[in-house]
């Protein structure tokens, strides 16, 4: 018994001291847990410059984030006298005092984030804030300088580069090898960040690659922003959902956003979430929602969610996460319970709108099942075998296949599109009508100008014409079509105004007219138009020189009257007013804004001795100025008219679409000189490309 006794005394030893860590050893245990892997760092980033209110931001990426990670933006900048501590840990512009947590706002801060970095990497930093003349550059390691700020060229903001991440933590570096799976994080959150701040322009690409694998544009809508991001097939899946509470004693919030509907089907659930512009993750509300989709649809469909949740600041503890991943609600379960019920109720609403795939039964008679393997049955009366098309020489459009046409691809088509449906139908049946218009008056003139026209026909290209297929528009003046194999650009600008001015010919006598609104006074026209034409000439006319030059117009327009009046109804009464304009195509109104560039062309540049080259010049006048086609660019647009402007260009996409191209078809009789002056020009052919393919 003494021995045991003295062999457990002596197997009892002193507890081991305390000590305290060396601040390095602290620093970068802090900083594994801030960084936890690449797309933490970018994350923080991007965060950082949304709160410095870029209006742009660019990441690139290079193996995954761990050898380079650059975070480019056009926010404010940093002060030059703030570089010193920049990277300090809790060195921050956003808190004071830490009742100011209660009313937060940014994204960040504790100032840990930019220090954590440079504890497992290398980072550089280049700024410029708004009226120095040049930027800084600053290295830094371990959360200090490596050297004072060097004055360098810079663009307006922040660039900031992080470079050989994890270099000194080998466990961590070698358990993110996947170079891909981290670089499809990033590409995921800058989507979340994307689809919430739809006023920010996002890319994010590999380094050394052109491509980008997100870039967004500026949009007010986030419907739009997701169809940029996840595409139309998601997109038009979605419905808008909003709910929102302002009792204290459940809870104060707002919430909007949008769900999937009963026709959406994923492996997955995707939920982009933000709460106060913070994008954060909550298991709790996703595996609520999840619960009503998974006892509302059948098998289980994993359903797209975005929320953007408003609540007090107050009401938000987001300083329980390392990585600011998620945060605390004050009345949690019901908020949640709140938000659960409103997704219930949308989607039992929804099932009446729900979609299934069906397959067309044959109704052929039942010998055709008893053919051979090798026989190819044609669907054709005759009976006759179909040759099989070579796979290279396939058309996958046709004109009467709507998923064929660009816009198809990049946008559903809004409640107002289907309203027009039956406008559309008017506007064809308008358009097939005038197909053999009345003849026109027996004049020796337009005769032979109607003679000109035929004889200059280009035949390869009336057989484009005629047989095309509208794809959609490639910019402000080329659409693109198909013709069999071919893809062709055409100037939508020459088109028209040759379309105008054959159906002006055509239909010479014979116009209907449009009454306008108010008598338009010639003198007040021809003088903005000699202004406007000054402005570009840079000529110095005085006022009184351009309104004698008015006079002098409006009086051989006032003598040329009853006959524009007979011939191609421009009705001017005898006061010098404009009343009526001809209606050149079915359902197309002219452009009013060029007007006065109309009557002052109509004034100078027509030969009026000379009965056909008169008819001739009035007809060209008539089909430049009043198309409507022109290239609208928006490069000069204020902020305030961006709205109008997006407005005015869907409204000329739709009449390119419905308007022009079945008139094109119908009418168009292209010159030969169309072949050669780039008004078509082929960009892509079929076999060329099967050629190239088989090559790679």
């Amino acid at each position: 018994m003494g021995e045991l006794v003295a062999v457990g005394a002596a197997s009892v030893a002193e507890p081991p001291r305390i000590r305290r860590l060396d601040e390095s050893v602290v620093n970068r245990i802090a900083a594994g847990e801030v960084i936890q892997r690449p797309v933490s760092a970018v994350k923080e980033l991007v965060e950082n410059s949304l709160d410095a209110g870029s209006t742009s931001i660019s990441v690139v990426v290079k193996d995954g984030g761990l050898k380079l990670i650059q975070v480019s933006d056009n926010g404010h900048g940093i002060r030059s006298e703030d570089l010193p501590i920049l990277c300090e840990r809790h060195t921050t512009s956003k808190l004071s005092a830490y009742e100011d947590l209660h009313s937060i706002k940014s994204m960040g801060f504790r100032g840990e984030a930019l220090a954590s970095m440079t504890y497992v990497g290398h980072v550089t930093v280049t700024t410029i804030t708004e009226g120095q003349l040049h930027g800084y550059r600053v290295s830094y390691r371990d959360g200090v300088m490596e050297h004072e700020p060097k004055p360098c060229a810079a663009v307006r903001g922040t660039q900031i580069m992080v470079e050989n991440l994890f270099y000194n933590m080998i466990a961590r570096r070698k358990n993110l090898q996947n170079a891909n799976d981290d670089y499809a994080k990033i590409v995921d959150l800058i989507s979340r960040f994307a689809i919430h701040n739809s006023s920010v322009i996002f890319s994010c690409r590999k380094h050394g690659v052109n491509r980008a694998d997100v870039h967004t544009v500026t949009t007010l809508s986030k419907l739009d922003a997701i169809k940029t991001i996840y595409g139309i097939s998601v997109a038009r899946d979605l419905m808008e959902i909003t709910v929102s509470d302002d009792n204290p004693s459940r809870s104060i919030f707002e919430m909007n956003g949008f769900i999937s509907n009963a026709n959406y089907t994923a492996k997955k659930t995707t939920m982009v979430l933000f709460i106060n512009d913070r994008l954060v993750e909550c298991t709790a509300l996703k595996r609520a929602i999840e619960v009503v989709y998974s006892s509302t649809l059948p098998k289980a469909s994993r359903p797209f969610i975005y929320m953007s949740i408003k609540l007090p600041c107050d009401h938000v503890d987001v300083n329980i996460h390392p990585t600011k991943r998620e945060v605390s609600l004050l009345n949690q379960e019901s908020l949640i319970e709140t938000i659960q019920n409103a997704v219930e109720s949308k989607l039992m609403n929804c099932n009446t709108t729900r979609t299934f795939q069906t397959q067309t039964v044959s109704c052929a008679p039942a010998r055709n099942f008893t053919a051979r393997k090798d026989t190819e049955i044609s669907p054709s009366v005759s009976g006759t075998k179909s040759q099989k098309v070579p796979v290279n020489q396939m058309v996958r459009t046709d004109s009467r296949d709507p998923f064929g046409r660009l816009h198809a691809y990049w946008q559903d088509c809004p409640a107002s599109q289907h309203e027009k449906k039956s406008d559309l139908a008017s506007v064809r049946i308008a358009v097939r009508q005038r197909r053999n218009p009345r003849e026109s008056a027996d004049l020796t003139s337009i005769h032979e100008l109607l003679n000109e026209i035929d004889q200059n026909i280009h035949p390869g290209l009336l057989e484009i014409v005629k047989n095309c297929t509208y794809i959609g528009l490639a910019d402000e003046v080329f659409a693109l079509l198909q013709h069999n194999t071919h893809l062709y650009l055409v100037n939508v600008v020459n088109v028209s105004k040759e379309l105008m001015y054959q159906q002006v010919i055509c239909r010479f006598a014979h116009f209907n007219a449009i009454q306008l609104s108010e008598p338009a006074p010639l003198p007040e026209l021809l003088i903005l138009a000699l202004k406007d034409e000054d402005l570009e000439s840079g000529g110095d006319n005085d006022d009184e020189l351009r309104k004698k030059i008015a006079e002098m117009n409006t009086d051989l327009l006032k003598q040329k009257g009853e006959m524009l009046e007979e011939y191609f109804c421009i009705n001017i009464n005898q006061e010098g007013n404009l009343m009526r304009l001809p209606v050149i195509l079915e359902q197309h109104t002219p452009d009013m804004d060029h007007i006065p560039e109309f009557l002052l062309s109509l004034a100078n540049d027509v030969d009026w001795e000379n009965e056909k080259e008169c008819f001739q010049a009035i007809s060209a006048v008539l089909g430049n100025e009043l198309t409507g086609t022109d290239d609208h660019g928006q490069d000069d647009l204020d902020q305030e008219l961006l709205a109008e402007a997006e407005t005015a260009w869907a409204q000329r996409e739709w009449n390119i679409q419905h308007v022009l191209f079945p008139s094109m078809r119908l009418f168009l009789k292209p010159p030969k000189s169309m072949a050669t002056d780039g008004t078509f020009i082929q960009v892509a052919s079929l076999e060329k490309l099967y050629k190239i393919f088989e090559r790679c």
